[in-house]
Order: C-alpha cells, then sequence, then structure tokens
C-alpha cells in the first residue's frame, strides 16, 4: 500500500498519511488507492480536493484578517505575533496553520493529477482535471502571498522525502498563471453549481495578474491582464442583487457568487463542532452564554471591527444595515427567524455617526424603553473593552441554524469569490492604465450599495481599498489586499490600536510583510541551504 508521506522541511507538520485529514474518503486505504482507476474512484479523489478547501479556509482566520486595519481584538487576545508583528517569529502560533493546509490540499492534487493518467479515460476527466489545477493554482496563490518564494512540487510523493528546494516568488507566480490558464481551456462554461467554471478561472487569473502586477518581477501587461480577465468574468453582469439579500442565511448560490466552498448541514451531521468553519465565530463580542443557546451566537471577541473599519459607511448605504446587527433583540435570531420585526424588543442599539447627538439618542431611547444604547465611537475595540456586547456584532455570517458553540459549527457556505470583487479588482488594475473605466467600475459596486457614486477626483489606490472595506468586510480578503498594494504598513500603523510602525521592523533592515516560514519546516528539512524570510533571520 502506496501511503503519501511528507518531508516536514516542505510542510511544517509530522509525518502523515493521507487518512489524517480525508476521512470521508478514506483515501490511504488500498481498497480506494485502487479505486482511484475506475471512474467513481476518481471522482471521489476530485470532490477530495474541494475537500480540501475546508480546511485552508475552515478554521481560525487569522492569517487572513488579523494585523490589518479593520480588525482588532476586543477582550480575549489574538495571536499576537501576527496581530501585532513585533511578536512574529517563524515559531508563532498560526504561523504555520496556513502553510500545512495548502500543502496537504497540493499534494491531493497531485494525486489527482498522478492518477488522471491511469484511470478510466471519461468525457468529464477534462473538466476535472482544469478544476484541480485551478484548486492548486488557489493553494500555491496563498502561499505565495503569504511567505514568498516556497518549494514548487508538483508530482505525487509516495515515498518519504526530506529535502526540498525554495522556488523563488516569480518562479511561483509563474506557476500558478500557467496552471490556471491550462486550467481555463478545460473547466466547463455553465453556470455556476459549486465546481470550478470558467468564470472563476478568470476572476483568480484577474487576482493573480492583479498581485503580481505589484512586485518587482511584474510582468509589463500584468495590470492589463488583470482588468481583461475582470472584463471577462463580469461578462456585462450588474449588479442587481440587494445587499442585504446577498448575505441572507440560505442565499449563498445566489447568481453573483462565482466560487464558494460548499457546507451542509447533512456533510456536517457526523462531527457538527468541526466539519463546519468558524466565520461566523468571529468579528463581534460576546453575545451571550450557555443559557441563551439556541437564541443568540457565539462570538469570540477577538477579531472586531475597529473604528475605522465602522467609519467607513456613510448615511444612506445600504451596507452598514446589511453587515452590521445594529438592533439587537432580545432574542437575537429573531432578525432571521420573525419576518415582521415591529413587535419586537430592541435589547442593544448601536447608534451610526449620522444619529447619535444627545438628542437623537433620547428619542430612541424613549421609543424603545429598557434598550441599551452603544452610542457611535463607544462599540469598537480597545483596551477597556471587557464587557458583552461591547463592540458591534457583524451579521452578515450569522447562522440561526448553527450549533452553539466555538468550534468549526457554521455549516453556510463560504464566499471566496463574488461578482462585486470582481468589480473592485477591474476598478484598481484599470486605476493606472484607464481611469475612467476604473471609476466606471467602482460606481457600479457603490449605486447597488446606494451609496453617492465618486468622481474621479476623489479615485485612488486609498478610495479602492475604502470601498473593498465597506464591501468585503470579513470575507477574508484583508491582509491580502494590504499586502498586495504596499499598504500594511502605513494602514495597520494607522488604524489598529495595538499596532505601530516600528512593529513592523525586522531583522537585516526588512519590514516583516512576508509571514516567516514556519520554523518545524526549516528544522526538519534536512536541505539546510533552504533559506528563512530575511525579517526573521
Amino acid at each position: 500500500m502506496k501511503k503519501i508521506i511528507f518531508g516536514l522541511g516542505i510542510l511544517g507538520i509530522t509525518f502523515f498519511s493521507c487518512d489524517d485529514y480525508l476521512e470521508e474518503d478514506n483515501l490511504s486505504s488500498e481498497v480506494a488507492e485502487n479505486s482511484y482507476v475506475t471512474t467513481e474512484g476518481y471522482n471521489s479523489l476530485i470532490n477530495a480536493n474541494y475537500a480540501q478547501l475546508k480546511e485552508i479556509y475552515g478554521d481560525d482566520p487569522w492569517l487572513f484578517c488579523a494585523g490589518t486595519d479593520l480588525y482588532a481584538e476586543g477582550r480575549d487576545q489574538e495571536p499576537p505575533g501576527l496581530s501585532q508583528y513585533t511578536q512574529l517569529t517563524p515559531s508563532s502560533q498560526g504561523v504555520g496553520a496556513l502553510y500545512a493546509t495548502c500543502y496537504r490540499a497540493i499534494q491531493v492534487a497531485n494525486m489527482a493529477m498522478f492518477y488522471s493518467d491511469i484511470t478510466e479515460q471519461t468525457s468529464d476527466l477534462n473538466r476535472q482535471i482544469g478544476e484541480v489545477k485551478y484548486l492548486r493554482a488557489n493553494a500555491y496563490f496563498l502561499l505565495a502571498q503569504t511567505y514568498g518564494g516556497v518549494g514548487l512540487i508538483t508530482d505525487y510523493i509516495d515515498s518519504p522525502e526530506l529535502t526540498f528546494d525554495r522556488d523563488s516568488a516569480e518562479e511561483i507566480y509563474s506557476f500558478i498563471i500557467a496552471e490556471l490558464e491550462e486550467s481555463l481551456s478545460l473547466v466547463g462554461d455553465g453556470a455556476y453549481t459549486g465546481r470550478v467554471n470558467k468564470r472563476a478561472v478568470r476572476h483568480l487569473l484577474a487576482k493573480v495578474h492583479l498581485t503580481r502586477a505589484y512586485e518587482s518581477f511584474a510582468a509589463s501587461d500584468d495590470f492589463q491582464k488583470a482588468a481583461s480577465y475582470a472584463d471577462a468574468a463580469i461578462a456585462g453582469q450588474a449588479l442587481t442583487i440587494p445587499y442585504e439579500e446577498l448575505w441572507t442565511p440560505g442565499n449563498e448560490m445566489n447568481s453573483e457568487t462565482i466560487f464558494s466552498i460548499q457546507f451542509s448541514e447533512v456533510s456536517n451531521s457526523a462531527n457538527p463542532t468541526n466539519l463546519g468553519h468558524k466565520q461566523s465565530y468571529f468579528f463581534s463580542s460576546y453575545l451571550g452564554g450557555n443559557e441563551v443557546a439556541g437564541d443568540a451566537p457565539y462570538r469570540s471577541y477577538t477579531l472586531c471591527p475597529t473604528a475605522f473599519a465602522v467609519d467607513l459607511y456613510e448615511e444612506g448605504d445600504d451596507r452598514w444595515e446589511a453587515t452590521f446587527m445594529t438592533e439587537v433583540f432580545s432574542r437575537y435570531y429573531d432578525y432571521f427567524d420573525v419576518e415582521d420585526h415591529s413587535g419586537l424588543e430592541v435589547a442593544e442599539y448601536y447608534a451610526p455617526k449620522w444619529a447619535s447627538t444627545d438628542a437623537e439618542l433620547a428619542a430612541y431611547e424613549a421609543a424603545h424603553p429598557g434598550v441599551t444604547l452603544h452610542p457611535y465611537g463607544e462599540y469598537v475595540p480597545s483596551a477597556n473593552r471587557n464587557f458583552d456586547y461591547e463592540t458591534i456584532p457583524v451579521k452578515k455570517f450569522d447562522d440561526p441554524k448553527s450549533p452553539f458553540g466555538s468550534g468549526r459549527v457554521s455549516t453556510r457556505d463560504i464566499i471566496l469569490s463574488r461578482l462585486a470583487d470582481t468589480y473592485l479588482i477591474a476598478a484598481e488594475a484599470y486605476l493606472t492604465i484607464d481611469p475612467a473605466t476604473a471609476l466606471q467600475r467602482l460606481n457600479v459596486v457603490r449605486e447597488r450599495a446606494n451609496a453617492t457614486p465618486i468622481t474621479a477626483a476623489e479615485l485612488d489606490i486609498d478610495y479602492i481599498l475604502d470601498e473593498r472595506a465597506r464591501e468585503l468586510l470579513g470575507e477574508y480578503h484583508r491582509w491580502f489586499d494590504l499586502k498586495r498594494t504596499g499598504k500594511l504598513v502605513e494602514r495597520a500603523s494607522m488604524h489598529h490600536y495595538l499596532i505601530e510602525t516600528a512593529n513592523f521592523n525586522g531583522s537585516n533592515g526588512e519590514l516583516k510583510i512576508l509571514r516567516p516560514i514556519p520554523q518545524d519546516a526549516i528544522d526538519l528539512n534536512q536541505n539546510k541551504d533552504f533559506p528563512q524570510n530575511s525579517a526573521y533571520e
């Protein structure tokens, strides 16, 4: 029986066979291995590739969100290295999580590519190969953005490998683009049903070219290609779904979803606190204990929206009410479960900046006896946030059907790519090559939200980042957005109450922009010339 055993020099985790992370498919059993040469067995291997997305994105989102301008800890401590940078080292909490899960996904993809040559040749096989190439490219894209150059492995490893080289970031980006171009020629072109299609590939190609465009090794046409791929993914589709409706529980497969991670109550029923995800668990203060199980979601109190994030919204922007639970009813989930809210008692009220005078607050309190008022400016994270409900809840990821708890309990889909994001990618790509088109793409997003369109004089990279914040709050893009645009140090130190510019100072005169290669990976690689990122040497 073959076992897939990885060298720690590349993975930064202990030796394992693939049954450690794909229990549903039991890929390490001899029966399963033999089945990959059959159509049914190979289909299960393709499904296993999709399942790896749950492991990459399903746990704590520190590497996606912590240490930025939009989220900071309230009462409970985030991993100090990833959230504040001064203590960021190769051994810091959470540094190795993405490294490990992405390489697991890559090896499952490599397995699928290996068996594609010897499995039954069906009319679906080329499409499936294209899907696997997309998933493998996505994993490498996450690695390259986070750690820079990494080891490029495309072979199915069926015996111990303990020595790996580190390829350059330039080589990794070239591989990602080549993979996605091949994927684009192979995947289907139909409506999105949960599988990779051409639109999803075009969206990711746009994001990859846009990201590489800022690098020292950028191709001269990266911005243009990013814009072209984004436009091809948009394909003339307007943003027509009200923002609130986009985030209605159960509506994740709406027409603006381009690619998502599929979860379900049925598939999670065997282990409902570990097979879902944690997106609904973050981005708010604590909202209740076990005594209200079923009546309120459990919150972490560790990734709360900053004062800067809250201040980005203006009166009339639909995304304010659709993103935040500004009125918390006595039973929190009545917001979703009761159609007519007019008779519900409001327990907590978070006043917006445009309705926060003493007179306006007094009038609201008179109309809602017993309400606890949270004036604007007083419900954001700080060193003094020590009580429940003290930071404004983000409601867009709420899952009324999830079990009460702090684990991976949500079964709502995680949206990785959606149409408004594509418009904003296009706006950023066009910014330096065709500002008028950039303005048009961005204003499409604002107009859907009933926000006032901006003028050409207002448009710059900072405004695009602000718009991405309003539109995509909590959607696992922010650290990558700031890192890509070179704004991480400036914005995090300006808007995160625990970060100063000096926090980013690393070794060798380098800034801690890239995350460090996990120390386990360095220690256990028998190639002792495998370099650490220079800020951590």
